[in-house]
């Protein structure tokens, strides 16, 4: 018989972790994206009392927090899967979601552009 629980090492870039599920990043992560969901469940709630309705604020803004985190947890812990079904997981398998995501917002920020080159012409002869 095994002597009992172990830890099952992960790949966890030298973090420590928070409640034994957050790294750092994640828990930053998820409070972030918290935050921004709970602005945003508060502008709605803002324009819905704007007609007159009144509204739960604290429990509405509770499941803002609790989707959104778990949207900032998902982006800042898991990773893209390996499978040659589909070319975004062909090429980017493996990877983590926020260092996709960071990459694609600096490519923006510096407006970079992807020229293609056809070398075969085409069947009108341009």
């Amino acid at each position: 018989m095994a002597g009992g629980p172990y830890n099952i090492p992960r790949n966890t870039k030298g973090e420590g972790r928070f409640f034994y599920v957050f790294t750092t990043k994640a828990l930053i992560g998820t409070v972030i994206c918290g935050v921004i969901g709970d602005l945003f469940i508060y502008a709605i709630i803002l324009l819905i009392s704007l007609s007159g309705a009144r509204i739960n604020t604290g429990i509405w803004m509770l499941i803002g927090f609790i989707i959104f985190g778990f949207i900032g947890f998902a982006i800042t812990s898991f990773k893209i899967p390996e499978s040659n079904n589909f070319e975004i997981t062909r090429k980017a398998g493996g990877e983590y979601i926020y260092s996709i995501l960071l990459r694609y917002l600096k490519f923006v920020r510096r407006k970079n552009r992807i020229y293609t080159f056809f070398t075969e012409e085409k069947k009108d002869g341009r």
